[in-house]
């Protein structure tokens, strides 16, 4: 049994980073999928079902793709998610490059 979960380990850490996204993108969607279930008018045995059926897609997805980005992977996506944050939005940058070239003494 370990020997397959090393086989199964090693074969998603050999897939593409992209396909590491994807899949944790996918787990975004199975988790909305187990909560907004409860929304629709069903017997409870229904609800709980579906909520076992896409929570456990959601987890598996979930480890899956982190698997398959190993450590390398999770670092580059957290680091894009920093890089993103920081970085002021366009307008503002504009705003703030438009307030430098103003000439001093000139002002609205």
């Amino acid at each position: 049994m370990k020997q397959l979960f090393k086989r199964v380990k090693n074969w998603l850490a050999g897939l593409s980073f992209r396909t590491g996204v994807i899949v944790l993108s996918s787990c975004v969607v199975f988790y909305a999928l187990s909560f907004a279930q409860l929304l629709i008018p069903m017997s409870a045995a229904w609800h709980t079902a579906l909520w076992v059926v896409f929570f456990g897609l959601a987890k598996t997805t979930q480890y899956g793709g982190l698997a398959i980005l190993g450590v390398e992977g999770y670092r580059r996506l957290k680091n894009y998610f920093r890089r993103k944050k920081s970085e002021p939005l366009e307008d503002e940058a504009r705003e703030d490059k438009q307030e430098d070239d103003t000439p001093a003494g000139n002002t609205p």
